[in-house]
């Protein structure tokens, strides 16, 4: 059977008999793979800790009928303890990948893989508050699916912006002309955010207030919800509360179980 090599990140996994698992994979080169690792839950087993949730690793596979068959598995960014040991982090990186499961086919996308390894690194190590992090993965993962948003000028007729008008269904802000009734307006603070997470003006970002950071966040999380159709079960967990980054906080013992 043919043997392939790729770049792998850790999507999801499910249990398989007695000590076998099937790991959903966001490849470099082979888009979004489903394969089985066998007996990585054995205690002896090798590989079993790089094929967890959030790690990437160089694996080696072998095509299978249904299933393609993992026989080697190499760290490349071990991410996985990392985020686990902080919640508002752990509960990010979920729903990160949960976006990166919809969004991606078996035809992948080298910007949404390099984007999500690049996302799960950032958290890891801290380097910009979770919430942020996680609204900028967001914002730029739609965008690349074919869904970029507007916050300047108007998404429906193109009018120049700044406008303060805001309707998900029509893609970000919107001029007068074009608002409907009753639309949702955003103070100018508020979008500047939103265009710094879209670039990644991350000094920008941080310099946000809470509230202001807050509204972002609803913001987003109501334009992922319209344009995946079906809900991300991990935003209802995601921890929106400030941190410091580098600040830790433990993940209660329940919540790092994940499937298996």
């Amino acid at each position: 059977m043919p043997v392939y090599r790729d770049e792998a990140v850790v999507l999801r996994t499910h249990k398989l008999g007695e000590a076998d698992r099937i790991v959903t994979m966001l490849t470099r080169q082979h888009g979004k793979v489903r394969a089985v690792a066998k007996g990585v839950r054995r205690t002896a087993s090798k590989f079993g800790a790089r094929l967890e949730p959030f790690m990437v690793a160089d694996v080696q596979l072998y095509e299978g009928r249904s299933l393609d068959v993992i026989t080697q598995a190499e760290s490349i960014g071990s991410y996985g303890a990392a985020i686990a040991d902080d919640y508002a982090s752990y509960t990010a990186a979920n729903a990160m990948v949960e976006t990166a499961d919809r969004v991606t086919e078996a035809e992948g996308s080298l910007q949404q893989y390099l984007l999500l390894v690049g996302a799960l690194r950032s958290l890891a190590r801290k380097e910009h508050g979770a919430a942020l992090t996680l609204d900028s993965y967001l914002l730029r993962a739609l965008s690349m699916a074919g869904w970029a948003p507007s916050f300047l000028d108007c998404s429906r007729c193109g009018a120049p912006g700044p406008h303060s008008a805001i309707v998900v269904q029509l893609g970000g802000v919107v001029c007068d002309d074009c608002a409907p009734q009753g639309a949702p307006r955003l103070d100018e603070e508020t979008v500047a955010l939103l265009g710094a997470l879209l670039t990644g003006d991350w000094d920008q970002a941080e310099a946000a207030g809470d509230g202001t950071r807050s509204k972002a966040s609803g913001v987003v999380a109501a334009y992922t919800q319209w344009h995946l159709e079906r809900g991300l079960r991990s935003l209802q967990h995601v921890s929106r509360e400030r941190r410091e980054p580098g600040a830790e906080t433990q993940i209660p013992p329940t919540a790092s179980q994940g499937s298996r």
